[in-house]
């Protein structure tokens, strides 16, 4: 008989796994929410609080706290576990004690018969992805990260404000590092079909001149000037995770930006960076490729370059490849 119940569990109810858990929720995308912390005490905590909405929202979602070896049949496990960066400190510099939570975690959540799709919010996303694929022993179509799509979403975000046109009528991807690194693909930035960049030429008069890396920058530091506010992000990135859980479950075929394991792609290999991609009920169905300008595939090669350098930190230098 096909299997009816749509089980999700979150590892890591901090900030931005209990935003996570607060969207899943209200939009009713699943049947069953598993909450699962090194601190158990908080997970059950969250997990009452978050029973508790249920008579306010359009369908029952059972909420409880688990332990690693309920994960035997849950369909999408969310990591959101790992440390934020402290002030002065980029994503990556987090790198060295995500990756020991990682090497922690995965093994036991594997012990227990896990058998589905491991969808990581933790950073540095694109390496800490890399290493759950390594560690899980999964196909790399069901170890996905989320990459730069939050930062896909600021990116129209800003545009929208500038063009006062809704956010979800342009169509356009950051790519690369969910990170410093990163850059926005201008040569496939659409609004309502119609090219970025012929848009900003005919509306020159209107809306002045918009300079576009300004722009990018805003995007790659946005996350830090929250930060220096309130602490961390939250709410962006647990509606980011709802919107990609969402997406398996209705085996929507969307295209998303997401950190995905490169073999060949964008002639890449061994790597897991942000990529659009297409997900379905069994993960990344098809990586997109787009014929990117020549400054937009060096500015990809250079970010890949910056994730390598950190990658070799934790072992997985090039050397170190070739026997992996």
């Amino acid at each position: 008989m096909k299997k009816l119940t749509r089980k999700v569990a979150i590892i890591g109810t901090g900030l931005v796994g209990s935003s996570a858990a607060y969207s899943i929720i209200n939009q009713g995308i699943c049947d069953e929410l598993l909450m699962v912390d090194i601190n158990k005490e908080r997970a059950l905590g969250e997990a009452l609080d978050l029973s508790h909405c249920i008579d306010f929202v359009h369908s029952r979602t059972k909420v409880r706290a688990a332990s690693y070896s309920d994960l035997v049949d849950v369909d999408v496990a969310i990591i959101t576990a790992g440390p934020p960066p402290k002030p002065g400190q980029t994503r990556l510099d987090t790198l060295g004690i995500g990756a020991k939570i990682m090497e922690d975690i995965v093994p036991q959540i594997m012990a227990s018969g896990f058998n589905g799709i491991f969808l990581i919010a933790s950073n540095p996303v694109d390496i800490i992805t890399y290493h759950v694929w390594k560690l899980s022993g999964l196909p790399r179509n069901r170890v996905i990260g989320t990459g730069t799509s939050l930062d896909s979403s600021r990116l129209k975000t800003f545009l929208s404000e500038i063009l006062d046109v809704d956010p979800r009528s342009i169509s356009g991807y950051m790519m690369g590092e969910h990170g410093d690194s990163q850059f926005a693909v201008w040569s496939h930035t659409y609004v309502g079909g119609k090219p970025l960049l012929d848009i900003l030429e005919e509306r020159k008069e209107e809306i002045g001149e918009i300079d576009l890396e300004q722009m990018v920058d805003m995007v790659r530091k946005v996350g830090f000037e929250i930060l220096k506010r309130k602490g961390t992000t939250y709410y962006g990135i647990g509606s980011t995770l709802a919107y990609i859980t969402k997406s398996i479950f209705n085996d929507d075929h969307k295209i998303i930006a997401l950190s995905c394991v490169l073999d060949g792609e964008y002639g890449e290999t061994d790597i897991c960076t942000g990529v659009p991609a297409m997900i379905t009920r069994e993960g990344i169905k098809e990586i997109v490729e787009l014929r990117l300008t020549e400054e937009e595939q060096e500015k990809f090669r250079k970010s890949n370059a910056v994730l390598r350098e950190y990658m070799d930190s934790i072992g997985y230098g090039q050397k170190m490849l070739a026997f992996v």
